[in-house]
């Protein structure tokens, strides 16, 4: 577990996107100019307290220039939760955990979506606006959750346990959703697993998702072992480590955790509802159990909470930067292709999900409910 300041929040970064044409590809120029500095002056109040001075004449020109490129080629960024702030907060434009970006790229009526976050997000996009051009910054950003699981693997699973419906989690690649009966998200999964009617469900391919909903439910889960490389570093000691160390602090985590994680937090739930209670809870100390960016975010919109820094960073969503975000949209390149027939299926399975009714506030955990046996699925 990592214990990061604001400002000690740092990566070496390639200004490439991995192959050689993006190598060859010289970007002009960018110059800190009276021009620039008039135009994001307002975007550096935002993320002052998050960005030192010295760095900002660096990124304010990258900003300025991705900002005109998106008004010029009628584009929009996509910008999950876990970017960092001078992605999130300077040139995001609809911005949110995985189900709020689903719906958003259901509605856009940009001709272009840059997805700012990993390729299973880019997928979903694809999938549910097909006649837009989408595009990913850096091809690289996986998600080890994503990998785990093939659609294949879900032919399989269903074969092994003919007539129980599959729910997969909407953090899986365009062919496994296709597979699925419907998707999920940390948001809802409670609400679809119910909303099936049926005694038993496979929920893939979050082993620990599927444990904290099985404690939420009185259905009967299934699941697979899969797991985010993020979440699951996270143990019930660093929990009480953090008490020890910061008196009074309230926890709060995410279901993607372990369920002993959940249990001896003080709150779980989705990204969307974290970051709620975090807002609304009067705390004035706090510890988002999470990625990095995450606490970076919520600090911007909530200045009075002082947030400790124990996070684990993700690889893959920290292959997406400016400078990528700038060259994917100026050159149009790394366009995310899904075929029609994976289309269709994918739709299907998150259409069923968006149709739901939409519930007035994002899902939490009850840290207080009890383990209940899940089994993995046999194949």
């Amino acid at each position: 577990m990592l214990i990061l300041s604001k400002r000690e929040e740092r990566m070496d970064r390639l200004n490439w996107d991995g192959t050689p044409e993006g190598f060859e590809q010289s970007r002009p120029e960018l110059a800190y100019t009276d021009e620039v500095k008039a135009a994001t002056d307002h975007l550096y109040e935002k993320v002052k307290d998050i960005i030192t001075p010295m760095e900002w004449p660096a990124k304010a020109p990258l900003i300025h220039a991705i900002n005109q490129l998106k008004a010029e080629k009628n584009a929009v960024i996509l910008a999950h939760n876990y970017m960092t702030a001078d992605i999130f907060h300077c040139v995001g434009d609809l911005m949110g955990d995985s189900l709020a970006l689903a719906r958003m790229a259901a509605e856009s009526e940009a001709d272009i979506i840059v997805q700012a976050g990993v390729h299973f997000m880019a997928e979903t996009a694809k999938v549910l606006a097909p006649e837009k051009k989408v595009l990913i910054p850096d091809t690289r950003a996986g998600c080890s959750l994503a990998s785990s699981i093939t659609g294949e693997d879900v032919r399989r699973i269903k074969a092994a346990y003919p007539g129980v419906p599959v729910v997969t989690y909407v953090n899986t690649s365009a062919d496994v959703k296709a597979e699925c009966d419907i998707c999920c998200t940390s948001s809802n999964a409670v609400q679809v697993v119910e909303s099936l009617g049926a005694e038993t469900v496979i929920l893939l391919p979050d082993q620990y998702l599927a444990r904290n909903v099985a404690a939420q439910t009185d259905v009967r889960i299934l699941t697979w072992a899969g797991s985010c490389e993020v979440h699951e570093k996270f143990t019930a000691q660093d929990v009480q480590d953090l008490r020890d160390a910061h008196p009074g602090v309230l926890i709060i985590t995410h279901p993607e955790s372990p369920l002993e994680v959940v249990q001896a937090a003080d709150y779980a739930g989705s990204t969307a509802a974290m970051a709620d209670y975090a807002r609304n809870s009067g705390a004035k100390k706090a510890v988002l159990l999470t990625e990095c960016s995450m606490s970076d975010n919520v600090a911007v919109e909530v200045p009075e909470v002082q947030f400790i820094r124990p996070c684990n960073l993700c690889p893959h969503m920290k292959r997406i930067t400016l400078e990528n975000i700038y060259d994917c949209l100026r050159l149009e390149q790394h366009e995310v292709t899904v075929p029609d027939d994976v289309i269709d299926g994918a739709r299907r399975s998150v259409q069923a999900m968006l149709d739901l009714p939409k519930p007035d506030k994002p899902a939490s955990f009850d840290p207080a409910r009890q383990e209940k046996p899940v089994d993995l699925v046999s194949i």
